[in-house]
């Protein structure tokens, strides 16, 4: 496989996962790491999710794995679930952002599991877009966002699940959820026990921990349930993004994107990064979105809509 040779000699491949479209290198090649870091723009304070195809890898990337690690593992794996495990001294630290743990997951696609087998590497790969921009979910938003950057891009269609993995850790006292994703809190409290919801801070124990992050250029605001149109400055130009079908006629809107008719939670952040990028290409003044119930999957999603409607600081 071209792409897994391309990864072996520290380039840097574009592929899709279960979640959305990964930046891939070899995770244990420092330049190869740095030249992912310079295609996104990416801070050296935000470390990096490395993907692996079997458990035996992770003997070359963690020391020390803990039961509940292995419970985890046993029913989510492959799967979009990230671990973080305590890491070996051998990962280059640039992949860690300093620390001493290391994000893991075991991705489900079969495009990726296949290049990372061919590879024989593991592979580091954050998501393949420009730092703090939405993230892509088809190999041609990969294209319009890093083009030139990628030595190569696979294209495996449209992601399935559409939001970034799920981030837990059993790395401290109690088990935590770092970011919300496809896997629940509620489904992982099932394995485990009780899980707790790590707060929202700057603190860079893992990806996607920003304040602002998976954001538009155009401003976004998040409506409350009660608001059935926003109170819009005379003139605006704004789109919104509904779960459902609207309740009202929406008149006041240039464009609307409707995540799920049904409102379905998985239809809907399968279509949620896809449905942002198509109303900020349109250069409206401002975006509204409608807010979901924050059970399950409803958690990731109203997650990722906080962090596109944080202000730029």
């Amino acid at each position: 496989m071209l792409a897994a040779e391309v990864i072996r000699k520290g380039g840097l491949v574009a592929f899709p996962t279960e979640t959305v479209y990964g930046l891939g290198c070899n995770a244990l090649n420092p330049e190869a790491v740095a030249r992912v870091f310079e295609a996104k723009q990416r801070p050296s304070f935000d470390p990096l999710i490395v993907h692996i195809a079997d458990e035996a890898a992770l003997d070359g990337l963690a020391h020390t794995i803990s039961l509940n690690d292995r419970l985890l593992m046993e029913r989510f794996w492959p799967g979009p679930l990230t671990l973080l495990l305590p890491k070996r001294a051998q990962v280059p630290d640039l992949v860690t952002a300093g620390l001493p743990t290391i994000a893991v997951r075991m991705p489900s696609h079969p495009v990726a599991q296949g290049l990372i087998r061919e590879a024989a590497v593991p592979v580091a790969a954050p998501s393949a877009n420009p730092f703090g921009y939405v993230s892509p979910t088809c190999a041609q938003h990969v294209a319009d966002g890093l083009g030139e950057r990628v030595d190569l891009i696979l294209d495996g269609g449209p992601c399935q699940l559409g939001v970034e993995s799920s981030i837990a850790s059993m790395v401290g006292s109690r088990p935590e959820l770092l970011r919300p994703g496809s896997i629940t809190l509620e489904e992982i409290s099932k394995v485990v026990g009780p899980v707790v919801r790590a707060p929202k801070n700057l603190t860079m124990v893992a990806p996607g921990r920003l304040a602002r992050h998976y954001a538009t250029h155009t401003p976004l605001t998040i409506l409350t349930e009660q608001e059935a149109q926003p109170m819009m400055p005379l003139g605006e130009r704004a789109g919104l993004l509904a779960m459902t079908e609207p309740r009202h006629s929406g008149h006041r809107y240039c464009s609307i994107e409707v995540l799920s008719p049904s409102g379905d939670l998985r239809e809907a952040a399968q279509h949620l990064f896809a449905a942002l990028r198509r109303l900020d290409a349109q250069g409206f003044d401002r975006l509204y979105a409608e807010p979901c119930d924050e059970r399950g999957l409803g958690m990731a999603i109203m997650d990722r809509l906080r962090r596109c409607a944080e202000p730029l600081t």
